[in-house]
């Protein structure tokens, strides 16, 4: 069997892993990946929406979730870092996957940095549906506000019960647990749109800061 990490005779059917990313701008390179998930979990999305005669949106739901989530996780801590950087903060970016408490801390730096009121109501304007899609999310999965931090991660949408074997919402809930895959379509292309947009503003002001790689 042929190697998957070979040339393919056709140039459109090779994908060049190192063609966007940068040596030495890990910020330009979290962004990347952030787009390449965002893309990815719109066109499985728009797939099934396409053709869903064998109802595969049942199972790809989870790998488009998956994806969605891991993006928003990327785009705010390539964010977290550009504005750690303007602020010369020593961290980079937080860690974790919670990504409630990675966009409390974003947008914590974001009024640290800018005094101008008409940039915070942009940032606010241009981050709506991300702050309803966060707060929606987590009514799912933190609904008791759980003081447990395994509640609070992205693992639902990778396996069926977190860490402690306690199965997640969608197990739990004997009723249906659905998503509209055609909202979803229209609102992760504005959260994509925006937050690549923001990143890529904060990511080019760091790039003046002298210590950006």
């Amino acid at each position: 069997m042929e190697k998957i990490s070979s040339y393919n005779v056709d140039i459109d059917k090779t994908a060049y892993m190192n063609w966007r990313t940068r040596p030495h701008q890990p910020i330009h390179d979290m962004m990347i990946i952030a787009d390449g998930y965002m893309k990815a979990a719109i066109m499985l999305a728009q797939d099934c929406l396409q053709d869903n005669m064998d109802k595969k949106a049942d199972i790809v739901v989870f790998p488009i979730l998956f994806s969605a989530n891991h993006a928003i996780e990327l785009y705010l801590k390539s964010i977290n870092w550009s504005l750690n950087m303007l602020l010369n903060e020593k961290e980079s970016f937080c860690g974790g996957h919670d990504i409630r408490q990675i966009w409390h801390t974003v947008k914590k730096r974001m009024i640290s940095f800018e005094s101008d009121k008409d940039q915070r109501k942009q940032f606010k304007e241009m981050t709506k549906e991300l702050d309803d899609y966060i707060l929606e999310l987590y009514d799912k999965i933190d609904k008791d506000h759980n003081a447990n931090a395994k509640m609070k991660n992205m693992d639902f949408s990778r396996y069926p019960f977190n860490t402690d074997d306690e199965y997640h919402f969608y197990i739990e809930n004997y009723g249906n647990e659905v998503v509209d895959l055609e909202m979803f379509v229209e609102v992760f292309k504005k959260i994509g749109d925006n937050l690549n947009c923001i990143a890529g503003y904060y990511e080019e002001m760091a790039t003046f800061v002298s210590d950006y790689d």
